[in-house]
């Protein structure tokens, strides 16, 4: 994800592309007063932005598949995960680098750590653990989910899954002077627009991974609800 803007520190019209992966998410044109100060972007109070979404996609195989696929999760992961750039800490926890944000010479590329927690019956949860040697530097992040595997009764499982995902942003003094009803329906709609384009990839990708791993067809019935 991008926010490209031209560095000039003299600019009054702030123009915010955002963008994930090629496709465009946000586009606001802000008129603002330039005035220069040097506040640094750790002083003041950080901007929370908050989301709880939840879904639901489907395999089309008996529950104890599904599990079986899930507790090995170390094998697929990584890989379904692309393009976004994963590397696994140990056997239950990664460190995620979703992409990176940059707007008039402040420019954050964050990363976050995930454990996925001993599962009980049938449910997995996931929760923001420190990432080693590192200090999130402007930011941060709290990621909680779980996910439930349902059997159906028909050879078929539903995976259903709920997050709850808060970010704390703490703006140089230039984003600071926008107005704030501004600042947080943008990042709110922003940290939809992320958590949606995520989610359908990483769902795709999975159930993909899954069929063809046992040799089911993937096609048209075999899709996210």
């Amino acid at each position: 994800m991008m926010i490209d803007n031209k560095d000039d520190k003299s600019l009054e019209i702030l123009n915010s592309h955002v963008s994930l992966n090629g496709m465009m998410i946000v586009d606001e044109t802000i008129v603002k007063e330039g005035h220069h100060q040097s506040h640094s972007p750790n002083s003041q109070t950080p901007t929370k932005f908050y989301g709880h979404y939840q879904d639901f996609m489907e395999m089309y195989a008996p529950v104890e598949q599904v599990e079986e696929y899930f507790n090995s999760h170390g094998l697929w992961f990584v890989r379904c995960a692309e393009p976004i750039k994963v590397c696994s800490l140990c056997e239950n926890s990664y460190v995620l680098v979703v992409g990176r944000f940059g707007a008039f010479g402040y420019e954050i590329e964050p990363k976050v750590g995930l454990q996925l927690l001993p599962p009980e019956n049938r449910r997995y949860d996931i929760i923001t653990i420190p990432v080693p040697d590192y200090q999130p530097p402007g930011y941060n992040v709290s990621y909680k989910s779980s996910t439930f595997l349902v059997d159906d009764g028909h050879g078929i499982t539903k995976v259903e899954w709920n997050l709850d995902l808060v970010v704390e942003l703490h703006f140089p003094w230039f984003i600071r002077k926008l107005p704030h009803n501004l600042i947080q329906s943008t990042g709110d709609r922003l940290l939809n627009q992320i958590v949606r384009q995520v989610s359908r990839h990483l769902t795709h990708k999975v159930q993909k991974d899954f069929h063809y791993s046992l040799g089911i067809p993937f096609g048209k019935k075999c899709h996210k609800k």
